[in-house]
């Protein structure tokens, strides 16, 4: 059984035992975090899908495994014919 949920903006498709990476959560390592906005719910072969209007109920319940860091970005800002360039 797959499931797709929205969590702070993003729609994720999961199901039972799926490790996730997302933005950054606001919860100790090892404490649960309950998702409930169910977006949509369909089993392993696609045949028996469930749309929610627009959630379904319900709640999906996750671990926090880890707080990790990306690689940092880097932007530049420029402006035409100014001879301006700043990389932050």
């Amino acid at each position: 059984m797959f499931v797709v949920v929205d969590y702070k903006g993003h729609q994720y498709i999961t199901k039972e035992g799926d490790t996730l990476t997302v933005d950054l959560v606001k919860a100790e390592v090892g404490s649960d975090v309950n998702i409930e906005k169910i977006l949509l719910s369909f089993d392993d072969a696609g045949t028996k899908v469930v749309v929610g209007k627009p959630y379904l109920k319900g709640k999906v319940v996750a671990e926090v495994v880890k707080h990790q860091q990306g690689e940092k970005v880097r932007t530049i800002k420029f402006k035409r014919k100014n001879r301006y360039q700043r990389t932050l």
